[in-house]
């Protein structure tokens, strides 16, 4: 599977790991039904020891993505992105195979 992470991201991730105190936290994202367009992407903050030997992993300087078998199909080819603008700040993800996406952008369409 093929999965684009920005630095911003990484970065951001290891924001969040140091606000956790706990240098064995992950980001784990996934696909789940829902949202005003049909699926929606969900974020959490997981242990490492709570990856799954089918997990996808992408890691950078020890920071660790990891997504589960079912959302693989959903995101592969996608880039995750941390985005900070004036008032607000967010995680990304750049789908080409989403056909539509809700105004927040966490909710899309495929």
């Amino acid at each position: 599977m093929q999965l684009n992470v920005t630095d911003n991201t990484f970065k951001r991730i290891h924001e969040l790991i140091e606000l956790e105190n706990d240098l064995n936290t992950v980001l784990r994202i996934s696909v789940n039904g829902g949202g005003c367009s049909g699926f929606i992407y969900q974020y959490d903050l997981i242990s490492s020891s709570d990856i799954l030997d089918d997990d996808f992993i992408v890691e950078k300087n020890g920071i660790k993505i990891v997504v589960d078998p079912m959302s693989q199909e959903f995101i592969k080819d996608s880039t995750i992105d941390f985005v900070e603008e004036l008032g607000s700040s967010y995680f990304e993800i750049k789908n080409p195979k989403a056909t539509a996406k809700c105004g927040c952008g966490n909710s899309f369409a495929i």
